[in-house]
């Protein structure tokens, strides 16, 4: 494996952890946004008390991403961002109101300033995602040449492929979010609340299953050489992730404690990286290749370092948090399973 590649794979790994991470985080908004009126107001203070102390932590990946496809792909870095600088500025903008909606939400003293605090959450949370995938969709259907902007500001992302794979990334993002939901409605001795998200978990399996079928009749459409990746050299990948995401509804359907989550990441990173695979040895498909996007050999080299350099110090760190989270020794108030039912 060149340095190249080499990088490719640590980018990679950090768009695979923030789809996940950040996906279950965005999912959590969702679910908040969509919880109704008072009837809804149990399963939102378990979204509170589920990510409250993690939520800031998941953006790590995005930046970490940023700045390995900055460093070691600069050419690629400066196409994408000026092609499609709209969709990224609405998803920068979505991460910034949706940090300012879940921060004041709870120090709001008036209960109309509090309910503008959670929708803004809500509502940007659904926003973010569907614009990352656009710019996803974007670069796969090869609307991303080379050069300083050089492509189309506007269809380049306002395109059926884009507009499916960030509707994909919506319902991707809620189905991994009730799925972990479950988990800490069960942490929180909440019953309820593990039945109410198990159905919204199986609503939007089968929602994020039909856009991937929809996707990929898209992608045959306007985007033939990832889809050619996807049927031929990352089949098996797109196969264990089907696997993987019928084996979560058939746990969720047995009440099963054990397993559901780590199936659920599995679908996700089955799928992240079969477009790995299915879009190599393109950086931009059909446009630039991983070799000749290439940064120099020092600097991918202090690139790999860095991330050694962070597969021991900082990983640890993130590993220490979320099990503490897990283990319910970090809180920012108490679960919902302290609150009757409404």
């Amino acid at each position: 494996m060149s340095e190249a590649d080499a990088v490719a794979v640590v980018l990679w790994v950090g768009a695979t952890m923030y789809a996940v991470f950040g996906g279950a985080d965005f999912g959590a908004g969702f679910w908040s946004l969509v919880a109704g009126g008072e009837r809804g107001g149990r399963a939102r203070e378990l979204v509170d008390w589920a990510i409250g102390p993690v939520w800031e932590a998941n953006h790590v990946w995005l930046i970490f991403v940023l700045v390995v496809l900055w460093t070691g792909f600069s050419e690629a870095f400066g196409s994408i961002f000026s092609t499609l600088f709209i969709p990224l500025s609405l998803a920068a903008l979505g991460i910034v109101l949706r940090g300012s909606g879940f921060a004041f939400h709870k120090a709001a003293h008036r209960l109309k300033g509090r309910s503008v605090a959670e929708r803004l959450f809500g509502v940007s949370s659904l926003l973010t995602p569907f614009f990352m995938g656009t710019v996803v969709g974007a670069i796969a259907s090869g609307r991303v040449p080379v050069g300083n902007a050089q492509g189309d500001p506007f269809t380049s992302w306002f395109n059926p492929v884009s507009l499916v794979i960030g509707a994909l990334f919506v319902s991707t993002s809620a189905y991994l979010s009730a799925v972990f939901l479950v988990s800490d409605a069960r942490r929180a001795g909440a019953p309820d609340l593990e039945q109410y998200f198990v159905a919204r978990a199986f609503v939007a399996a089968l929602v994020a299953g039909a856009l991937a079928v929809a996707g990929l009749i898209a992608l045959h459409a306007d985007a033939h050489y990832v889809y050619d990746g996807l049927t031929s050299d990352a089949l098996p990948l797109v196969i264990l992730s089907a696997l993987c995401g019928l084996g979560v509804l058939f746990l969720l359907s047995r009440g099963a404690q054990r397993g559901v989550r780590p199936l659920a990441v599995g679908a996700v990173v089955a799928v992240v990286w079969g477009w790995g695979v299915a879009q190599h040895p393109y950086l931009l498909p059909t446009n630039l290749k991983i070799s000749a996007g290439a940064a120099p050999s020092d600097t991918l080299t202090s690139v790999l370092i860095v991330f050694g350099a962070a597969v021991l110090l900082v990983i640890p760190s993130i590993l220490l948090l979320f099990t503490l989270a897990q283990r319910s020794l970090i809180e920012e108030g108490p679960g919902p399973a302290s609150q009757p039912p409404t």
